[in-house]
């Protein structure tokens, strides 16, 4: 047993992500009704680059930690990257935008988000790569949230458009639970606490050059 309390270590990243925590130049663009329709077409193809990219990272993790309860998470959370991504060409067909994105050209810090997590995919630790997600999902969740509101308040978008952002805005069902137990099991086999309170903090700050990314050239 390492001695070291996955709830307390959940509760020590928060509080030094909070300080941090920064207005989301996009969402806040997005709920005054001042981000073009072009734009959104952005959102949309980064977006399915970060999809499949993460589905294919949890799979990777999955093969990595099979047993309980490290492959039962992230089994079902590729699942959802599925799911997800037909929720996504929904928006897509609203915009009149290629469901495919074949075309686009994706903006490389709006892309650091998901070579991050294949990064840790590939070689951080069951506890590293756990406590960002978890950390990070209460922001994700939050900005899916305004964004499905935004589109629909001032972009005119059915709820079944804006389906892939409803989506995400809580978390699976159980998803707490499940990440805890995983830290949990990383921690008591010797993983380093302070490797994963690192990749939490570098987690946010990609997450942030998503959306900052979307937002440039707007203001």
């Amino acid at each position: 047993m390492s001695g070291v309390d996955a709830d307390g270590l959940v509760r020590q990243l928060a509080e030094e992500l909070a300080p941090t925590a920064q207005p989301n130049r996009f969402v806040d663009l997005l709920a005054a009704g001042r981000v073009p329709r072009e734009r959104l077409a952005w959102l949309v193809a980064e977006e399915r680059q970060i999809v499949a990219s993460d589905r294919r990272s949890f799979t990777v993790v999955a093969a990595r930690f099979p047993d309980p309860p490290v492959g039962d998470l992230y089994r079902g959370l590729a699942g959802g990257e599925s799911l997800a991504l037909d929720l996504l060409g929904r928006l897509a067909v609203a915009l009149g935008a290629d469901p495919t994105a074949r075309a686009y050209q994706p903006r490389p810090l709006a892309q650091a988000y998901c070579h991050y997590v294949a990064w840790c995919a590939l070689n951080a630790t069951r506890s590293e790569l756990t406590l960002a997600m978890l950390a990070n999902l209460g922001y994700w969740g939050s900005y899916c949230a305004a964004t499905a509101h935004a589109l629909r308040a001032k972009y005119g978008m059915a709820e079944d458009d804006v389906s892939f952002f409803t989506f995400f805005a809580q978390p699976p069902p159980g998803f707490q639970e499940q990440a805890l137990a995983v830290i949990q099991t990383g921690l008591d086999l010797g993983e380093d606490p302070d490797a994963a309170l690192r990749a939490g903090r570098l987690m946010q700050a990609y997450e942030l050059s998503f959306w900052d990314t979307l937002a440039a050239g707007l203001d």
